[in-house]
């Protein structure tokens, strides 16, 4: 379905993609990874046609429609239904055909062609595409200047959807939707009939929908098969066995070196040595492993306060003395890991926003420790940081009067060390814009942070690694976001934010899920009381599923908190040892605490999956 040849681009100076060359299966859905900044957008505005290559060629077979979503979102005086119904340009164009002819067959052979491309279902269609998308009945029908970017945005992905291509290039396109858009999103394009390249930094979108790998990496194309963990599998075991070989390579030149340097000279062994230095000149040497930097950060640790952080009783909060939420009953401690679930415009923003003490409330009683420090993220910190300055700015901005060795210290604990503290902003990848945006957030040391889609501008690697500094966290955190793997990994209370209040989600995250998927469109009729009753049987069993295993997913959560401080530590005490100045009785000791934190590692990893064990068979256990 799709060949790239050879593809060469370089960008300011900068070589891309350096002879990338695969081939894609016909309606293959391919996952498109690579790391911030590895020319994966690149690449998929050549497949476009956006951008030309330098070199190379892309091969797509004739009459194939394609669909891509630029970057300029649709604007103007029509409503994102129109908008969505207009896309499938064949209809658009037999529609305005049937209204001119005038010949009885022409008219006849036109009917025909609309029934068969499903012309009158169409706008059913467009109308259940955008209720994906998070467009009820009356948002479909304003006007595109009405709506905000990120809602147009939308606009655009559902008109590519609906359009149907044989080729549809997706470039992150959950960055502008809500947990519950992106939930239905997966749904969708795991059923895709045609041809799909995804970008993605998602594992549960990218694990539960494409069946091959592309992985980009140092401008080079690799296909692999199956799904993101499958293929992280693969690159790690192919890592290991060209280490392996190359290891062995290296003991064989040796060795060869060795026979040559000896004998070389020696009248009896001449030949010998001759043969073993063409065999030292044949060996072809194996790269080393490129190992990628790795994304580490950690929050700082606030002082001990005593619970609760933070109590709201019978509270209301809104805009210009309209209440958005009312009844809202909710409690925070310092260990609470939260997640606010429901639906963009819900009011999960208004109510972050009363949490944090941007937004007074309306009603009730609200109460919280003096003392109580609250950090928040959310895009717009993000967008607003100042392109000219530095990290060591925007830090010491914030931080007047502080020490500039206590101002790095802090930025260094985002990944901001050394020269790269004194980098513009300009300069910066998205990725290290949030991880910045971060650190000016946690600066005094917060006893809750609270996290408004943190992931959009982060890989898998710092989105692995945001969750280990949220797990290793010891204040409070709450997080929207609809990246589900995070919410999995960091979560153990989930509060659903709907009908105009906040209140404890019973379920799991997989209860949710299947609860936003089996929601009729409104166009559908209501469910029965019959099926009413047995969502309710649902819920209340999975509400004992979740309460009988709260000490086991306690139980995992502390082992991987363990384990990831454990493995902090082994990693210091390795650099430590790496430095020339550790000699002596010095690096005898941090060999020998190297060795117990090793023993302790093993036993952590060890506790964990057992916990992980028991854990999922209580899960799955019958009753």
């Amino acid at each position: 379905m799709l060949t790239m040849r050879d593809v060469t681009v370089r960008l300011g100076g900068h070589l891309v993609l350096d002879h990338a060359a695969a081939a894609v299966p016909a309606r293959a859905r391919i996952g498109l990874v690579g790391r911030n900044g590895s020319g994966k957008s690149t690449l998929l505005k050549v497949i476009a046609g956006t951008l030309q290559a330098d070199a190379g060629a892309i091969d797509v077979p004739r009459q194939s429609r394609l669909g891509y979503v630029a970057q300029d979102a649709p604007s103007g005086t029509a409503t994102p239904f129109e908008t969505v119904l207009a896309a499938d340009a064949e209809r658009t164009r037999l529609l305005a055909a049937v209204e001119t002819a005038r010949d009885g067959e022409d008219i006849g052979e036109i009917h025909e062609r609309l029934a068969t491309i499903g012309a009158f279902a169409a706008p059913a269609r467009a109308a259940r595409v955008l209720s994906g998308m998070g467009f009820d009945a009356a948002m479909q029908q304003r006007t595109l200047d009405s709506l905000s970017g990120g809602w147009r945005t939308r606009v655009a992905l559902a008109a590519v959807l609906f359009a149907e291509p044989d080729l549809l290039l997706l470039d992150e396109p959950s960055n502008h939707l809500d947990l519950e858009a992106t939930l239905w999103l997966e749904s969708y394009l795991a059923k895709y009939r045609g041809t799909l390249v995804l970008v993605s930094h998602e594992r549960d979108l990218l694990n539960n929908v494409v069946d091959h790998i592309l992985h980009l990496e140092g401008g080079k194309l690799t296909l692999y098969v199956g799904a993101y963990d499958e293929f992280a599998r693969q690159r790690s075991e192919r890592a290991a066995e060209s280490e392996s070989q190359r290891a062995r390579q290296d003991d064989k030149r040796k060795r060869l070196q060795a026979f040559v340097d000896r004998w070389r000279y020696k009248a009896h062994s001449a030949a010998q040595a001759q043969s073993r230095l063409k065999a030292l000149a044949r060996l072809q040497p194996i790269a080393a492993a490129v190992e990628e930097q790795e994304v580490e950060f950690s929050f700082p640790s606030p002082d001990a306060l005593r619970p609760p952080l933070l109590t709201i009783e019978d509270g209301a909060v809104g805009y210009d003395g309209t209440p958005v939420l009312t009844r809202i009953n909710l409690r925070i401690d310092p260990d609470d890991r939260i997640a606010l679930l429901g639906r963009n415009g819900n009011g999960k923003t208004t109510l972050a926003r009363l949490l944090c003490g941007e937004l007074p409330a309306m009603a009730g009683a609200t109460n919280g420790s003096t003392k109580l420090k609250v950090g928040y993220f959310s895009q717009y910190q993000v967008d607003e940081l100042v392109h000219a300055d530095t990290p060591v700015q925007h830090m010491a901005r914030a931080l007047p009067g502080t020490l500039p060795t206590i101002v790095r210290a802090h930025l260094g604990r985002f990944g901001f060390s050394g020269e790269k503290a004194d980098v513009a902003v300009r300069h910066l990848s998205g990725g290290e814009r949030a991880r910045l945006a971060l650190a000016l957030i946690t600066r005094d040391a917060p006893h809750m942070i609270i996290l408004d889609e943190p992931t959009n501008h982060l890989d898998v690697e710092a989105r692995d690694a945001l969750v280990a500094a949220l797990n290793e966290y010891a204040g409070a955190v709450l997080v929207v976001s609809h990246d589900r793997h995070l919410l999995q990994l960091v979560a153990d209370r989930l509060i659903l934010v709907a009908d105009g209040t906040a209140k404890e989600y019973t379920g799991s995250l997989a209860d949710y899920r299947t609860l936003i998927l089996s929601q009729p469109d409104d166009d559908e009729e209501t469910t029965s009381k019959a099926a009413r009753g047995t969502r309710k049987d649902e819920r209340r069993a999975a509400a004992d599923l979740r309460e009988r295993t709260k000490s086991l997913r306690q139980a995992v959560k502390t082992a991987e908190a363990d384990l990831a401080k454990l493995t902090r530590q082994r990693t210091e005490i390795e650099s430590a040892l790496n430095d020339p100045k550790a000699q002596g009785p010095k690096r005898g000791d941090l060999m020998k605490s190297h060795g117990e934190l090793a023993r302790q590692v093993a036993a952590a990893e060890e506790r964990w999956m057992d916990a992980s064990l028991a854990l999922e068979q209580a899960e799955t256990a019958p009753g």
